[in-house]
């Protein structure tokens, strides 16, 4: 993907938990573009409403208190919620934001259907909405989407699982496994709609396998619909894991070989399920089956290098947030940010010009060269599973 090289906006961005700032590419804007705030005209300081959907997930925590650094760090105010994954909870606080006269919302929706009646009270407050790394459906009013490129890592964790099981090597290439093997599947929340993309993309890898006979499904649940995972709930997951493992393979004739599971805090309870119902071993060597993820959450992280989780999507935050800060720095200077992509995101309304950006697979060999030389984390919070 082309992109344009930006001065470094987001000065002072520092991530909790000791994640360290880091620059990137991103939307470097003309500033003879009209656009962006209302009339074209450019907002000196003021406020910028940053709206989270939860702090169960030291993702999303992350990547609040980085967005509000990096915006802090450019001379805004900034209101920070965080919703406690509750519909109506953020839908308040984001009626409150928009009454206390922000500048721009900058959103991570936890239903993306949930927010028109808000958006169209901010567009009619002049009030530009930058939807984060979630898109927000059925509204011609969201005016610009970060994220990475959802369905590339749905590909990701397609090919990671792939690569467990020795169907594929980490380079792409063929490897020397066939199979048959004996597989499971996992979505997303269905009320996400990264969780699509996800599917999508996993499923473009996996099922010309599946249809060649290399990977089976014994509990017949192909379908995005079986396979969701409600508000992303490590504890759902687990529960379903546990119903899969009594359907399907409590007879002893049956071995599950891998899982997909597109987020870390899935994986944690899938992994757990198997450990307990399934009966299976503590360690992918000794036969514990290959678990995918997403996030590279720290305790998920460990569960890698101890050889119990085989591979994680790690989705530079960092880049994020400060994508997002340059993102409403153009919109707030009167201009638009640049998009990289305006074809792949239909909210149902209008296509959402994007930035995408891009993600990397975590196995056990590279966790020291993207994680800890990165300085996302550390070499003492991989071995102790804590940030």
């Amino acid at each position: 993907m082309s992109t344009k090289k930006f001065a470094a906006v987001a000065a002072g961005l520092t991530l909790a938990m000791g994640l360290a700032a880091c620059g990137g590419e991103g939307a470097g804007s003309d500033p003879d573009t009209d656009g962006g705030s209302e009339g074209g005209e450019a907002v000196e300081g003021g406020t910028i409403g940053v709206s989270m959907p939860t702090q169960t997930s030291e993702r999303w925590i992350a990547d609040g208190n980085a967005v509000q650094a990096g915006l802090e760090g450019a001379g805004y105010d900034v209101d920070l919620q965080f919703a406690n994954d509750d519909i109506p909870t953020q839908s308040q606080q984001i009626d409150q934001m928009i009454t206390q006269g922000v500048d721009l919302l900058i959103v991570a929706a936890i239903d993306g259907t949930a927010l028109t009646g808000q958006l169209d009270a901010a567009a009619t407050a002049g009030i530009p909405v930058i939807a984060y790394d979630r898109l927000i459906n059925d509204s011609e009013n969201v005016d610009f989407y970060v994220t990475f490129d959802n369905f590339e890592v749905g590909v990701q964790q397609a090919t990671s699982m792939l690569v467990g099981l020795g169907v594929l090597n980490e380079d792409g290439s063929e490897g020397d496994a066939e199979g048959p093997f004996n597989v499971e599947l996992f979505a997303g929340s269905p009320d996400d709609n990264n969780a699509t993309f996800f599917w999508d993309g996993a499923m473009s890898v996996l099922e010309p396998y599946m249809e060649d006979g290399t990977l089976e499904v014994p509990s017949g649940q192909t379908d995005f619909e079986q396979a969701a995972i409600l508000r992303w709930q490590q504890e759902t997951a687990q529960r379903r894991m546990e119903d899969l493992l009594t359907s399907a393979y409590s007879g002893g004739d049956t071995e599950l070989h891998g899982v997909l599971s597109p987020y870390d805090g899935l994986s944690r309870g899938i992994i757990t399920a198997l450990q307990g119902t399934g009966g299976y071993p503590a360690t992918i060597e000794e036969g514990l089956p290959v678990v995918t993820g997403q996030d590279a959450e720290i305790a998920s992280v460990k569960l890698i290098a101890d050889g119990t989780q085989f591979a994680t999507i790690f989705k530079d935050t960092r880049k994020l947030a400060d994508q997002a800060v340059i993102s409403a720095e153009s919109f707030l200077a009167g201009d638009e940010p640049e998009a990289n992509d305006t074809e792949s995101y239909d909210n149902g309304v209008k296509i959402v010009p994007s930035y995408l950006l891009e993600s990397d697979i975590v196995y056990e060999s590279n966790i020291q060269e993207l994680l800890v030389d990165s300085g996302y984390w550390t070499e003492e919070q991989v071995e102790s599973g804590q940030a």
